[in-house]
């Protein structure tokens, strides 16, 4: 027992010494420091003799904000604009017509079908179906049921055979084998809807009016937010010309090792846990870990010295946007965070740069440049993988 006390002791004042250092040195450990009792042969009554092993953080340079020179792409939202975007909503709901009589069901094309099923040699009923539609490519039914009635005609009778998946929701029918007579009543082409009241409503607007504002602002908020992503990464583009100063060797070997790891799993999807042999940074991952320490260090920084924080109003507001994105998983959202230091961090360092970032574009020099919106998709789209 009195040893466990003199250890506690112990280690209270080797923490206390080390927090002291620290504060009269003004230096800040890039990571924990190594601390090594130097006197081993110590003995109780004796002073303790400590060995600080440490990388300390660089002195972040001021940084010219209002000198920084961006450019934010702006896409007008116009009539061909909002156009495009409801004959592409007319193309994904399309009315089916009938084809001439004797024409091959397509892919694309919708079937009306009448069926029945035998399986372990009895007619199923209750899996049985009349007046389908089933559209061809889409395989919407059992596995494997569309392929048969390709090049089907109106009239014709198949047979369709094949095994329900073994997790099938009837235990009747849950892996088992069955043998469909499919007749086909109608094969029908699609053809895009008309742009109407009628296509409104069948996504929700009262009338065409509403939908076409509704198309109006999806498209300011889908640009503007693909404009400040263009945006943020010119402006980290710009500041990693400007900084220079040396950075903690320990900070960008981890980063370093981080992203040779992560882009490994990227490209190995079906790996999982950590159990592949350790990889070995590259040139590329060095390159881009220097980058993202020493944007790191600057943010974290400015963030000091411009006093921006976190609240928990924003941080629980950022969570219910990402719940909002799992509908009916909205709880079990919230216990994973709830329980998940790592993605609670995770989301305060998320909602931290984005506060910076704005704190920066405030003071930088900003013009604006009117761009069409395929314009705006290609200048996001080479963006590469930096970041």
């Amino acid at each position: 027992f009195g040893q466990r006390l003199l250890g506690e002791a112990m280690q209270e004042s080797v923490d206390a010494a080390v927090s002291e250092h620290f504060k009269d040195s003004g230096e800040k450990p890039a990571m924990e420091p190594k601390v090594e009792m130097r006197n081993q042969d110590w003995k109780e009554g004796d002073d303790v003799e400590l060995a600080l092993t440490y990388e300390t953080l660089p002195e972040i340079p001021e940084v010219d904000l209002p000198g920084l020179e961006l450019e934010r792409l702006v896409v007008k939202v116009d009539d061909a604009a909002i156009n495009e975007v409801l004959e592409d909503f007319a193309s994904r709901a399309p009315d089916y017509v009938n084809r001439p009589k004797g024409s091959n069901a397509v892919e694309g094309d919708q079937v009306i079908v009448d069926f029945t099923c035998m399986v372990d040699r009895e007619i199923l009923n209750e899996a049985a179906g009349s007046g389908v539609p089933l559209v061809l490519g889409q395989d919407q039914f059992v596995p494997g049921f569309e392929a048969p009635l390709f090049g089907a005609v109106e009239g014709e009778t198949r047979k369709v055979e094949v095994t329900f998946p073994k997790d099938h929701a009837s235990k009747q029918l849950a892996g088992k084998l069955a043998t469909f007579q499919v007749t086909v009543t109608a094969v029908q082409e699609p053809k895009p809807a008309a742009v109407d009241d009628e296509l409104a409503k069948k996504f929700g607007a009262e009338d065409l009016k509403e939908f076409r504002e509704r198309a109006g602002e999806a498209i300011k908020n889908e640009s503007e937010s693909v404009a400040r992503s263009i945006l943020k990464r010119t402006l980290f583009d710009e500041l990693d010309k400007v900084l220079e100063f040396d950075l903690p060797p320990s900070l960008v070997e981890r980063e370093a090792r981080q992203i040779a790891h992560q882009l490994w799993h990227d490209e190995h999807p079906e790996s999982e846990g950590d159990d592949q042999e350790e990889i070995e940074p590259d040139d590329e991952h060095n390159r881009l870990a220097e980058r993202r320490v020493r944007l790191g260090l600057l943010l974290s920084d400015l963030g000091q010295k411009s006093q921006v924080t976190v609240t928990d109003a924003e941080m629980n507001q950022a969570v219910i946007n990402q719940a909002r994105a799992l509908p009916g998983r909205e709880r079990d959202y919230f216990d994973l965070v709830q329980n998940s230091p790592a993605m609670r961090s995770q989301i305060h360092a998320s909602i931290f740069e984005e506060k910076l970032v704005d704190f920066v574009l405030e003071k930088a020099t900003i013009t604006e440049k009117a761009v069409a919106k395929d314009e705006l998709i290609k200048a996001f789209e080479a963006l590469d993988d930096d970041g």
